[in-house]
């Protein structure tokens, strides 16, 4: 029997192979770094770094409990690698799960690669059901990776399964999302966005149920909440990942059966059919940017404003529980939270952050470009007379003029967080603070424009890597106490910590001028190559 046969009579095992194909490099990616991190977070762990009266400070504070979670079994190394590294870890997963399900399911519908794939036997229920059981499969094998490399380290059992059992949970919950959003509605980036909102929100409701005990049941409706209240090493509690479990095999079976319930290339949450024509900001390439650009920077200003916003108000408090308890001031500068004790220094510190969410902002912009290119929308406009340096000079100066509006909109959220609470961060170091990170976003910019002209179908995920990537390096390099070279190849590194000192100008121009760099080596590859290359 020939290969052809075989696949014609297993047409689902074929399904699974294309799935697999799909997912196999960023699967790889990301159970390295949830093993990886882990693994060096117990390994650089200390036991006799703790006292009993600071951890009971500690667990009594709400700003610590809201920043970094609620403070579970500080005393083992396990308890407090889940403390240091869970939430960050479940935020990394589920971004992943959630964007990889809509871009091999809505995102393959989108491009036109389904139509012929569905003309034969295969119902495109049963393509969503079996591209999605594939990249469920992620998220257990990120989670038994980490549970071993726990345990291997030296960490008890238990807990470190339970661990691992959670962050399973959490994947396959967001896979989940994700595979509902694809069927709901008609486009890849309105699949993410709704996707997006339902991890910050959860994020944002971890964080108030943490830190406010009377709202403190809004944790179990929070998926990140229910993998807090797991409470590993300590309780080691198995509802809250088999409620978490539960929801998330319930949304896969709702993906199936909105799936079946609708046509190929449409949406649950079609749009009307009769409305009157919109032609506002239709009049040119940068006008279309521009208004393509407005629903998704209205909700990430939403969501970024809103994280800050509740940041400026636990300032004061974080400052003066760090004041009072040293040691716990050096654990934050190890989990990469530095100078905490002051405002000046817990805005300086915290604005690091910002640049990842806005680095990764701008990669998806320049990312939708490519995915417009894949789905040949941009066919007919680039045939006519619109050159492709100027379309992308519109969507990479619109995408860099957002970026600026999302840094803007963390530094007021901060200053106003902390005016109410008389904290003495002033608007003009709130805003300085802010847009210290603007080289570190105009790299992720560069390095999008790149990938779109030399590797179109890694935009998002090269765009990403400055901010992202670099992040994460810069905490693994704290975590081993590398030397100042490793250090020195994350551009966080590089940033001054602004607004408790002044600006490092010449690393800031040095990032600029290779973000620069990269735009100008993206455009020559854009122009040179042909489309959907």
């Amino acid at each position: 029997m020939t290969a052809t046969t075989t696949t014609a009579a297993h047409p689902q095992r074929a399904l699974r192979g294309l799935a697999a194909r799909q997912v196999r490099r960023g699967a790889l990616v990301v159970t390295t770094v949830c093993a990886g991190i882990s693994a060096l977070v117990v390994a650089g762990y200390r036991t006799d770094a703790l006292d009993p009266t600071a951890l009971a400070a500690l667990a009594r504070n709400p700003a610590i409990r809201t920043l970094f979670g609620e403070p579970i079994a500080l005393d083992q190394a396990g308890g407090f690698t889940v403390w240091r590294t869970g939430t960050v870890l479940a935020v990394l997963l589920g971004v992943w799960a959630m964007l990889a399900a809509t871009r091999i399911t809505r995102g393959e519908e989108d491009a036109g690669r389904w139509s012929l794939l569905l003309s034969g036997p295969t119902t495109l229920a049963e393509a969503v059901r079996q591209h999605l059981g594939v990249l469920a499969v992620v998220p257990v094998l990120v989670g038994a990776a980490t549970a071993a490399a726990m345990i291997a380290t030296g960490v008890d059992g238990p807990g470190s399964l339970l661990h691992g059992t959670g962050l399973a949970a959490i994947g396959l919950f967001f896979v989940a999302v994700g595979g509902v959003t694809a069927q709901l509605f008609v486009s890849r980036s309105a699949a993410n966005g709704v996707a997006a909102g339902v991890l910050v929100v959860g994020l944002l409701m971890r964080m108030v149920g943490d830190g406010v005990p009377t709202l403190a049941w809004l944790r179990w409706l929070s998926p990140i909440g229910l993998l807090a209240l797991t409470r590993p090493f300590d309780t080691n509690r198995g509802l809250p990942v088999s409620v978490l479990t539960c929801a998330a095999v319930l949304l896969m079976a709702l993906a199936s059966r909105l799936a079946a319930r609708r046509d190929v290339g449409a949406g649950i949450l079609a749009t009307a059919g009769r409305r009157p024509a919109r032609t506002a900001l239709l009049g040119s390439v940068r006008a279309f940017a521009v208004r393509r650009t407005t629903r998704p920077l209205v909700a990430w200003s939403a969501g970024i404003g809103a994280y800050f916003l509740l940041l400026g108000l636990i300032a004061r408090s974080m400052t003066e529980f760090l004041t009072g308890n040293p040691q716990f001031a050096t654990l934050a500068a190890q989990a990469g939270f530095p100078a905490l004790g002051t405002v000046e220094g817990y805005a300086a510190t915290l604005y690091a952050l910002l640049a990842v969410p806005v680095g990764v902002f701008v990669a998806v912009r320049l990312a939708a470009v490519a995915a417009d290119e894949n789905a040949r929308r941009l066919t007919l406009l680039l045939a006519a007379p619109v050159t492709r340096v100027r379309l992308l000079g519109a969507e990479a100066v619109v995408a860099g003029c957002a970026a600026l509006v999302l840094i803007t909109v963390a530094g007021i959220a901060m200053w106003a967080g902390t005016a109410t609470v008389q904290a003495g961060l002033g608007v003009g170091d709130a805003l300085a603070g802010a847009w210290n990170v603007v080289p570190v976003v105009l790299l992720c910019l560069g390095a999008a424009v790149l990938a779109l002209g030399w590797a179109p179908r890694a935009v998002a995920a090269i765009g990403a890597l400055p901010a992202a990537g670099g992040f994460i390096w810069q905490v693994i390099a704290d975590s081993i106490n590398a030397p100042t070279w490793i250090r020195a190849l994350s551009p966080f590194a590089h940033l001054a910590a602004v607004p408790s000192t002044a600006p490092a100008w010449p690393p800031a121009l040095v990032m600029v001028g290779i973000a620069a760099a990269g735009v100008v080596a993206g455009t020559v590859g854009y122009r040179r190559r042909d489309l959907s290359a």
